[in-house]
């Protein structure tokens, strides 16, 4: 009996110095949470600079009015569309196809660099350049624009045309979409067959209206710059 009555003595003691271990344990917990929550640096989502989507290693085909216009390649691809002015940019370098009506290539773009503005359906390329017809003419340049809009491409940079045996080099270039019928606006130098009935200010391959290349000489190249 006197045992028994040690054991019930002996009962509160161990009661409250379990409850005492949690009070300190818990209190120690609150104050790690305390102080992890004080060493937390605060972070404010920028729309311009943080992307809503990062994908890597990209190959899609883009539709427009449902038919299927074009072929992207890139190897990362971030979209900004909370931005002010929505844009995807391809910082790692971008490959493009645009195929006709009946899905033949009508022209390749490669660049290191773009931007594609949404709103604006226009691209921005930048560094190494290389467009190339379906007639396998060349265009090279550090900068140029596409405006899907207006179905123009165009430049205020230093660009290199190359087309056979014609060579054209200068500054200030505007074009059609597919590449065909384009024009320089500064040559600079190059090799060029002249037409003998041109005016004297410009300079012509001589093919007709809807595959040509002209010079000109009095052209500003600011009227091609981009936005």
């Amino acid at each position: 009996m006197e045992k028994v009555l040690k054991k019930q003595h002996n009962i509160p003691h161990t009661g409250c110095i379990t409850t005492t271990f949690a009070v300190v344990v818990m209190f120690l917990f609150f104050l790690s949470c305390k102080n992890k929550d004080e060493n937390l640096v605060p972070f404010a989502y920028d729309p311009e600079v943080v992307p809503t989507m990062i994908t890597d290693t990209v190959t899609t085909l883009i539709s427009d009015s449902g038919i299927t216009r074009y072929k992207l390649v890139a190897d990362v691809w971030k979209v900004f569309d909370q931005a002010k002015e929505p844009y995807w940019f391809f910082p790692e370098g971008i490959y493009l196809e645009r195929f006709t009506p009946d899905f033949n290539i009508e022209a390749t773009v490669k660049a290191d660099t773009a931007w594609y503005y949404n709103t604006k359906d226009l691209w921005k390329l930048k560094k190494n350049v290389h467009v190339e017809n379906m007639k396998g003419e060349q265009f090279d340049s550090e900068e140029l624009y596409w405006d899907q809009k207006k179905e123009r491409v165009y430049s205020d940079k230093y660009i290199e045309i190359k087309r056979g045996i014609t060579e054209i080099k200068g500054y200030g270039f505007e074009s059609n979409q597919s590449m065909t019928d384009y024009r320089i606006f500064r040559p600079h130098d190059g090799k060029l067959p002249f037409s003998e009935d041109v005016p004297g200010d410009s300079l012509h391959s001589g093919k007709s209206s809807s595959d040509s290349l002209s010079v000109v000489d009095k052209g500003v190249a600011s009227s091609v710059a981009g936005p």
